[in-house]
């Protein structure tokens, strides 16, 4: 059973999507992802993303899709909202993975935008609400134009937050303006889903983050939030100002493949990455180290 929430924070404010973890040889670690799920939910994550882009989901199958779901939900089930990724460019291939989510246990659903084939507003409309129509799990909306091609107009967003099951969106579109209409208008529960927006979005109404940075500084996001929640906003502006070099250095290049060289700094639980991912040149390495110690983290 999913930890409690609300309707205005449906999945809890501090989540991670998180990298999945490969063995020398390529295959899938299901112990080093229940290990990095417990180290991150011990550091304050209130939620994990699951197969999402960060997990590296275009080169997972579908079947290891669904393992990993039942390793994590068994690791940290119990004390966090696992958000399966079940986004594809196919709304039947999307419903297939929704409902095998469902059936493994999985406590909602991320959907991002179809991405290559670049469909209309209509077409957006229409794949949201089939994959929302096909199982009873809340469902959390990725708008991220940047990689899908076309973004979800803010008319669209308004739309889809009728359907009763459409409850949240992660926004990576970097439009302040857009977004604070949105939230206004559409009633849904907000998430950063861009980490150097992550302070400016809750200033027009966001109710948390759905990070990467998180593998490596969830606490500082969680006094963040809880800062700002708590109205001392100039706290939470000085664990911005210090995050920076963090969120500079975590998106110099892809960001799972930083993501993945901290957590081998860190001596956690990552791994390889599957082509066409490739790990870091050590001038990358060493750069990261730099930014990341710029922003405390401790190596």
């Amino acid at each position: 059973m999913a930890p409690t929430s609300t309707p205005q924070i449906p999945f809890g404010r501090v989540l991670t999507a998180m990298v999945t973890p490969f063995t020398a040889d390529g295959a899938l670690d299901l112990d080093g992802a229940q290990r990095l799920a417990a180290h991150l939910v011990d550091a304050g994550n209130d939620g994990l993303i699951i197969n999402g882009t960060t997990g590296e989901s275009p080169t997972t199958s579908d079947a290891e899709k669904t393992d990993l779901v039942r390793a994590v939900l068994e690791a940290v089930g119990d004390r966090a909202h696992i958000v399966a990724g079940v986004g594809t460019n196919d709304t039947r291939h999307s419903i297939e993975l929704a409902r095998a989510a469902e059936k493994t246990g999985a406590h909602g659903l991320l959907v991002v935008t179809p991405y290559y084939n670049k469909p209309p507003q209509e077409g957006l409309y229409r794949h949201f609400k089939a994959v929302a129509d096909a199982t009873e799990l809340p469902v959390m909306l990725y708008d991220i134009p940047g990689r899908s091609g076309v973004p979800i107009n803010t008319e669209t967003i308004v739309r889809l937050a009728e359907h009763p099951r459409i409850v949240a969106n992660k926004d990576a579109k970097g439009d302040l303006g857009r977004a604070s209409w949105a939230i206004a208008h559409s009633g849904l529960a907000w998430y950063s889903g861009d980490d150097m927006l992550n302070l400016p979005l809750l200033s027009v109404g966001a109710v948390g983050f759905v990070s990467v940075v998180g593998h490596v500084v969830t606490p500082e996001l969680r006094a963040m939030v809880d800062a700002y929640v708590d109205g001392d906003v100039h706290k939470a502006l000085e664990i911005h100002q210090k995050l920076l070099p963090v969120f500079t250095g975590m998106f110099r290049t892809q960001g799972v493949m930083t993501t993945k060289a901290a957590l081998t700094l860190q001596k956690l639980p990552g791994g390889p990455l599957r082509p066409p991912m490739v790990e870091l040149a050590p001038e990358e390495t060493e750069q990261l180290k730099i930014d990341l110690a710029a922003g405390g983290v401790q190596l």
